[in-house]
């Protein structure tokens, strides 16, 4: 090609005013906003774009988000949500039963907030499976399918993010701090749908997330330039053939700079704008330091982001594996999360979000029921408890139920596949569509699931 005949807007030395050979590298390259952001939006951009959903019967899905709380190492259902008060007292433990709002139900006692809000719950006190290694549980629980040695299969924020991709600047599928399990991912779809994690903790006082400011040096003027380079580049092209690759930056470019310049995105990922009364209704001190993981600030801008539209935002909290010295273990972490839990459904409820908003709080699995010699807990997926809010849930509602013993569902089980198939419907995702996987072999999203209807509002 000449590039004096078909590049004559290369000599206009208005276009390089100041920059260098190491500016001029950076076209297209979000000003040197990082390989995270850059690499998570290039992917995502494949991704379907966003759309307006319907369930099975055609109707549009009462969720339009989803805060996934995981709790990691496997949560104890006899000492939070499903007490057994009339066991023996190597099964039943050393906590108390307390009333909650709703007329016949009891938790624990380190579940006293919760218990307030219980008449906006839905509690799963008969989910079930059969894995009982941490790491196969957690894929049954987040893909609704059991593990296989010879596929991954994508969790359920990662085909959110395939089916209903991104909304506004936000990504569609965040987690909160970090991926905290690899079935957080997307299995075999690409990793587009991946999540967008936010590398730090946000209780820190120093918190910030990678990659959402300019990088030192670079000023909104020096990127506005490099941003119009970029423009001009793309104009001297536009009337030549294309082929999808290029198609596909363009629409990384495009979608990054939306993130990197929309004032809405950035603040989602901060707490600064909170008022104090809202960071104590999370259980959050606002006047001091927080010298551990805060389950309130998690929660607060898992919030946040999904009001700035954020489709799917897993938050892990906690180390629940407690196997010896199980209530010096969840003593101080459950009224923690007791606090932000209801914090979180008191704040989405004033704000009228609640009803289109799907909270959940999962495990891999349950603990057993009896004591074991070392005063702890260990694996049980034959019996758990998970806990369901909004978006189209049932309130003041608990869904089957455990034996006296919390040892095997007694009535209604919930099984991995019925429990994910029945977050898609509220969603407006068909469980039952086949996604394509490698080889080009249609898989469902959900094999043999069916929608819980008892779950249901």
């Amino acid at each position: 090609m000449n590039l004096r005949r078909n590049a004559s807007w290369l000599m206009d030395p208005s276009h390089f005013a100041r920059s260098n050979r190491r500016d001029f590298m950076y076209v297209g390259w979000l000003g040197g906003a990082g390989l995270t952001l850059g690499n998570m939006l290039r992917l995502e951009s494949q991704a379907k774009a966003a759309g307006i959903a319907t369930d099975s019967e055609g109707r549009e899905p009462k969720a339009k988000s989803v805060i996934h709380i995981y709790l990691q190492g496997g949560f104890p259902h006899m000492d939070s949500f499903d007490p057994k008060p009339d066991a023996p007292p190597e099964y039943r433990g050393i906590l108390d039963p307390i009333a909650t709002s709703v007329p016949g139900v009891y938790f624990s006692s380190h579940m006293r907030a919760t218990a307030k809000v219980a008449d906006k719950l839905t509690v799963v006190r008969s989910m079930t499976h059969t894995e009982v290694d941490h790491s196969r549980g957690e894929h049954s629980m987040f893909t609704g399918y059991r593990p296989s040695p010879a596929l991954t299969y994508p969790s359920v924020g990662s085909v959110v993010a395939h089916e209903l991709g991104p909304r506004d600047a936000m990504p569609a599928y965040v987690c909160v701090p970090n991926q905290g399990s690899q079935f957080l991912g997307s299995g075999y779809l690409s990793n587009a749908c991946g999540p967008f994690a936010l590398g730090s903790d946000p209780a820190r006082s120093n918190f910030s997330v990678r990659d959402l400011n300019l990088p030192k040096g670079i000023d909104e003027k020096r990127f506005g330039r490099r941003k119009a380079w970029k423009e001009l580049v793309d104009g001297h092209f536009a009337g030549m053939e294309r082929d999808d690759a290029i198609t596909t930056m363009d629409s990384f470019y495009q979608r990054a700079y939306d993130l990197l310049a929309s004032p809405e995105a950035k603040d989602a990922f901060s707490l600064k704008k909170e008022s104090d009364a809202t960071k104590e209704l999370y259980g959050m001190n606002p006047w001091g330091p927080i010298l551990r993981p805060s389950a309130g600030a998690r929660l607060l801008i898992a919030r946040r982001l999904v009001e700035a539209g954020a489709r799917f935002v897993t938050v892990t909290y906690g180390a629940w594996d407690t196997h010896a010295f199980h209530y010096r273990g969840i003593e101080t972490q459950m009224p923690d999360l007791d606090l932000a839990f209801a914090g979180l459904i008191s704040d989405l409820d004033q704000r009228g979000l609640l009803d289109s908003t799907l909270v959940l709080i999962t495990s891999e699995f349950g603990r057993t029921p009896k004591i074991n010699a070392g005063g702890g807990r260990d694996h049980w997926p034959r019996v758990f408890s998970i806990v369901m809010a909004g978006g189209g849930v049932r309130r003041g509602h608990i869904y089957g139920a455990s034996d006296a013993l919390a040892a095997e569902p007694a009535d209604n089980p919930l099984s991995v596949e019925d429990y994910v198939t029945t977050v898609y419907h509220l969603l407006g995702i068909d469980a039952a569509k086949s996604l394509m996987s490698p080889g080009d072999r249609p898989q469902p999203i959900v094999t043999n699931g069916t929608v819980a209807r008892g779950l249901l509002a």
